[in-house]
């Protein structure tokens, strides 16, 4: 049983049924359809790999899911832009760090090539940078609802349960899970519910060390026949935070959005307005997330102060015009569809989880954090959970 359809659930549902074309597999999920939350509203974008310190889960599992699902999507004849990007120095300061990416790349074995600002402008002419550039042909930019899609009709071609509409309840003990008015025996259990991953674990006896706070994330689009930029332009990160700063981003159809913000949500699924209100779930997340204002570690008040400022647009697109001349022509007018983003808070101290986390043993495994690039990585990831569940057999 798999508790949430969402790009992880799926692509681990894929694994199990190449791993044992005979097993029984049930994924639940809430929604009507899969991938309603953060895996069908993300970027599209398929990461490289080049953010991470080479011992963590992300910078293997980004590297090897951004071949993976370029060769899917060669293999199945779906849209993807071999695009590449650019990582552009705004300062001094910034121009120091490209160092340090460079160096994580190498280590995390993602090609890099450092350009001078002659060369970053042949790749995309009106670019701006301090000194130098990094450019990483590998990135990459595809559609996910399309694989949200594909991946479905191939679990379910294969012999897969999809019970959409099927909230995931409680746990009755002995692996029953109550989801609906149903009552489901499970062999193994693994929860891939997002913003509710850690709900479900604390049911197993799992995830007691960590909470969940919600990020919403917004993008503004170009306007129609607005010439996009050859390449994704994305600015040097504060390695510090596991947010990457407004970008442009080159959308499969050849269109441009700017973003993402990273607003502190008020409750998990808190969209817009007073959809998707509950009383509790402000308590918890606004009294957690007022506690990191107090004590601010992990400088959240920098942080939230940062991203509330991009809800105007007029500040959205003077940052991204310290990337890329000819910004304001591009008219950018529409806010996409909003996004949530599934951040792991360690409880004892606050601290935002950079990195995947697993809980779990022989019966029940638990996807407490599967953070941005989770999209890039979930074939690899995939391969890794059951691994981790077959070796706990």
């Amino acid at each position: 049983v798999i508790v949430g359809a969402g790009i992880i659930g799926l692509t681990i549902g894929r694994e199990l049924q190449r791993r044992d074309p005979g097993a029984s597999v049930v994924i639940l999920d809430k929604e009507r359809n899969p991938g309603h939350h953060a895996s069908g509203r993300n970027s599209g974008v398929l990461h490289s790999g080049i953010y991470y310190t080479a011992e963590s889960l992300k910078a293997r599992f980004t590297r090897d899911g951004n071949e993976a699902w370029q060769q899917y999507c060669e293999e199945r004849d779906l849209a993807v832009d071999k695009c590449g990007k650019l990582i552009v120095a705004r300062s001094e300061e910034e121009y120091r760090q490209l160092a340090i990416l460079e160096k994580r790349g190498a280590a995390n074995g993602v090609a890099v090539h450092r350009v001078d600002e002659k060369d970053a402008q042949e790749i995309e002419p009106r670019v701006k940078t301090v000194g130098h550039a990094l450019f990483v042909p590998s990135t990459s930019t595809a559609d996910s609802g399309q694989l949200i899609s594909y991946q479905s009709a191939d679990f379910i071609a294969s012999g897969g349960e999809l019970w959409c509409s099927h909230p995931y309840n409680c746990h009755e003990g002995d692996n029953i899970v109550r989801a609906g008015d149903e009552r489901i025996q499970g062999g193994k259990v693994i929860n891939c519910a997002g913003l509710y991953a850690d709900r479900v674990a604390k049911d197993f006896g799992f995830g007691e060390r960590y909470t969940m706070l919600p990020f919403k994330g917004l993008y503004l689009y170009a306007a129609a026949g607005a010439p996009s930029p050859r390449t994704h332009i994305y600015p040097v990160p504060d390695l510090r935070n596991p947010f990457l700063g407004v970008h442009f981003t080159r959308t499969v159809d050849g269109g441009t959005k700017i973003g993402p913000t990273a607003i502190p949500a008020l409750w998990l699924e808190h969209y817009r307005g007073l959809a998707g209100f509950r009383a509790r779930e402000l308590m918890e997340v606004g009294s957690r997330e007022l506690h990191m204002l107090v004590t601010n570690r992990n400088d959240f008040r920098t942080l939230a102060w940062q991203e509330l400022r991009k809800q105007r647009r007029r500040h959205m697109i003077d940052d991204a015009a310290t990337l890329m001349a000819g910004t304001e022509a591009m008219n950018f007018e529409r806010w996409g569809r909003p996004g949530i983003r599934a951040q792991l808070v360690e409880r004892a101290h606050n601290k935002l989880v950079m990195d995947f986390v697993l809980e779990g043993d022989e019966r029940s495994i638990h996807v407490l954090n599967a953070i941005s690039p989770a999209w890039t990585c979930a074939i690899p990831f995939a391969e890794h959970i059951v691994d981790q569940l077959l070796h706990r057999t």
